[in-house]
């Protein structure tokens, strides 16, 4: 590959919708870390489990953001299983809150599948998803 074509390559994330999800996940980085930052500065012991959560997605999110505008074949690739290992994250915290709400006593960012945050974590890694994929390189393609 070319430095063109890695440039090239590099764009094509952050262009179009890439610039709408690298927006968003930085919106959801803010979001994310700040609450949780405050949540486990004050209130810890209240719902360490809850709390911590919210950091791991702050840093998922995160580095998703990193990933998408550092472009790259290898950073989609990087993105791709970092917006995957999200959704079951999101799936899995989302069902727990739900069948045992008494687990949580206090909300989590991916609580009811995002639900405090207008249902953003759980679409937003399906969106994820779908536009590295569809950016993906094609076998054969030359």
């Amino acid at each position: 590959m070319t430095s063109g074509e890695a440039e090239v390559s590099r764009q094509r994330l952050i262009s179009g919708p890439g610039t709408l999800l690298v927006w968003l996940y930085g919106v959801m980085v803010v979001g994310a870390v700040s609450r949780s930052a405050f949540q486990i500065a004050t209130e810890f012991d209240r719902a360490p489990l809850a709390y911590s959560l919210s950091a791991v997605a702050g840093v998922v999110y995160g580095f998703i953001t990193y990933t998408l505008v550092r472009g790259g074949e290898t950073a989609r690739r990087i993105a791709l299983a970092c917006c995957v290992a999200e959704l079951v994250g999101v799936l899995t915290v989302g069902t727990w809150t739900l069948a045992e709400p008494s687990a949580f006593p206090d909300a989590t960012v991916w609580s009811d599948f995002g639900m405090g945050y207008l249902f953003i974590p759980v679409l937003l890694p399906l969106s994820a998803i779908y536009w590295l994929r569809k950016g993906a390189p094609r076998e054969g393609a030359a």
